[in-house]
C-alpha cells in the first residue's frame, strides 16, 4: 500500500466519518471507498457514578452512557467496500484511580437507531429482569455482537508513578498504560452503515478508567480484488451491559441453548465463541478449571477448558496487584520464600491486562435449516446468594458464513 495514499484517505475519513470521542463533536457521514480510520472514543471516561440518569439521551458529542456510566455508547457510520478490507481494531486503557481488575468489553448494535439498552433502561421496553434479557435473541431483538472480551490490569497508568510495591526485578518499570489489537474482518457486514458500538467496564469507582478506541479499514490496492460476501448472525451474550440485567450464573444449572435459521446460501460456516470465568475465589468459576461444551443439534463440536496459566508475564501492567510471600522448596529441597501477585494466578481463560481470543470452529458440514446451538459448563459453580461470592461466566457465541 503506497503510504502517503494511505495517509491521506485516512485523515480524510477521519474528517468526514468524524469521532465519537468524549472531548470534541465532529460531523458524520458516509465517505467514498478507500482506507478509512474512525477514531470511536477518544481519551472516553468509563466509570460508575449514580449520578448519571438511567436511559438519558446522547450528549452534544453523540455520547450515551448506560448503567451509571459504566456503559459508554456512540453512533459511527462506516463505509460500503467494494473491495477486500481487512478490519482491525485498536484499544488502549489507563486507569483514572480505579485499582482493581475489571472485566470489560467493546460490542456493536448493528442497524440500530436507538439502543434497545437504552429502552430497557428507562423502562419503555420492559423486559424480564430476572430472565438475563439479552442474552438470546427475542421478538425484534439480537444479542449485542462482541468485537472485543477485555481484562483490565490493577491500577496502570494511575498508580505506575505510586504504587505501594516495586516492580519485581524482571521489569524494569511499571507500564502506563495497556493496549489491545484485534482483526475483526469477519465482522464487516454487520459494522458497514450505521451502528451502535460501545465499551462496557464493570467498574464500581467513580474514579474508573478512559479508553482510546480506533477501527482501521485497510482496503485492497488490487483491481479487481473484490471483497467476500460474508454474514453475522449473533447468537447469545451473557455480558451484562444493561442496568436491569443480572450476571448469568444459570450454567450451574443447565446448558443455555440458542436456536437459530441457516440459509440455504450459506458456505463455509464458523461459529467464533468467546468465553471467561469469574468470580467465587477458590470455589468459583474464576480460578477453578471448568470444561466447557459446544454442541450443535445434540452433537458435541468441542470440548475444551479455557485456562491461562501465562498471568506473570502481564505482571509489568499491575501496579496494584496484591503481593504476598509464599513458602516453598528450591530444587534442592530447601526451605525459601518467593513473591507471588494476585496478578500472576492462572485463571479461567484471562489474565489482569489480557484480551480474550474468539475460539474459532469450522462448522462445514451444517447446512441450512433450523438449528440449536447448546452451550453447556456442567461443572459451573452455584451462585449462593453472597454478592462476594457471584460465580458466573462472561460467553458470547455468533456465526460467520460466505454467501
Amino acid at each position: 500500500m503506497n503510504t502517503m495514499h494511505s495517509t491521506y484517505c485516512s485523515f480524510i475519513a477521519l474528517l468526514l466519518l468524524g469521532t465519537s470521542a468524549c472531548t470534541t463533536p465532529a460531523p458524520k457521514g458516509p465517505v467514498s471507498n478507500g482506507d478509512v480510520v474512525i477514531s470511536v472514543f477518544d481519551t472516553c471516561h468509563v466509570r460508575f457514578d449514580t449520578a448519571w440518569k438511567k436511559g438519558e439521551a446522547p450528549d452534544t458529542y453523540g455520547l450515551l452512557r448506560l448503567d451509571a456510566g459504566r456503559v459508554v455508547m456512540t453512533k459511527i457510520t462506516v463505509p460500503h467496500f467494494d473491495k477486500r478490507v481487512d478490519v482491525h481494531l485498536r484499544m488502549r486503557l489507563v486507569s483514572l484511580g480505579d485499582p482493581w481488575d475489571k472485566a470489560g468489553s467493546l460490542f456493536i448494535l448493528p442497524g440500530a437507531d436507538l439502543p434497545l439498552f437504552q429502552q430497557v433502561e428507562n423502562g419503555t421496553l420492559p423486559m424480564d429482569t430476572t430472565g438475563y434479557p439479552g442474552v438470546v435473541a427475542q421478538a425484534g431483538y439480537a444479542p449485542a455482537i462482541e468485537l472485543l472480551r477485555f481484562m483490565t490490569p490493577f491500577g496502570i497508568g494511575h498508580f505506575s508513578d505510586t504504587a505501594r510495591v516495586r516492580p519485581p526485578i524482571y521489569v524494569p518499570q511499571w507500564e502506563k498504560s495497556v493496549t489491545w489489537e484485534a482483526d475483526i474482518t469477519p465482522l464487516l457486514s454487520a459494522l458497514e452503515g450505521e451502528v451502535w458500538l460501545g465499551c462496557y467496564i464493570d467498574t464500581w469507582t467513580k474514579e474508573g478508567f478512559s479508553i482510546t478506541v480506533e477501527l482501521t479499514f485497510d482496503e485492497s490496492d488490487i483491481a479487481g480484488d473484490l471483497v467476500k460476501k460474508q454474514q453475522v448472525l449473533p447468537l447469545c451474550n451473557t455480558v451484562r451491559y444493561v442496568h436491569p440485567q443480572r450476571a448469568y450464573a444459570a450454567f450451574h444449572d443447565g446448558p443455555l441453548d440458542v436456536p437459530f435459521n441457516l440459509p440455504d446460501s450459506a458456505k463455509d460456516v464458523q461459529l467464533h465463541y468467546i468465553t471467561t470465568g469469574h468470580g467465587g475465589h477458590e470455589g468459583g468459576d474464576e480460578f477453578v478449571r471448568k470444561e466447557n461444551r459446544i454442541s450443535l443439534d445434540d452433537s458435541l463440536v468441542k470440548a475444551f477448558t479455557p485456562w491461562r496459566d501465562d498471568c506473570a508475564s502481564f505482571r509489568r501492567f499491575n501496579p496494584t496487584s496484591g503481593v504476598w510471600r509464599v513458602k516453598t522448596k528450591d530444587y534442592h529441597g530447601k526451605p525459601e520464600e518467593q513473591s507471588l501477585a494476585s496478578s500472576d494466578l492462572s485463571r479461567s481463560g484471562w489474565c489482569p491486562g489480557s484480551m480474550a481470543d474468539p475460539v474459532v470452529m469450522e462448522l462445514h458440514d451444517l447446512g441450512p435449516g433450523e438449528h440449536v446451538l447448546s452451550i453447556a459448563i456442567p461443572e459451573a459453580q452455584q451462585w449462593d446468594g453472597k454478592a462476594n461470592e457471584l460465580n458466573h461466566w462472561l460467553v458470547s457465541a455468533y456465526l460467520t458464513w460466505r454467501e
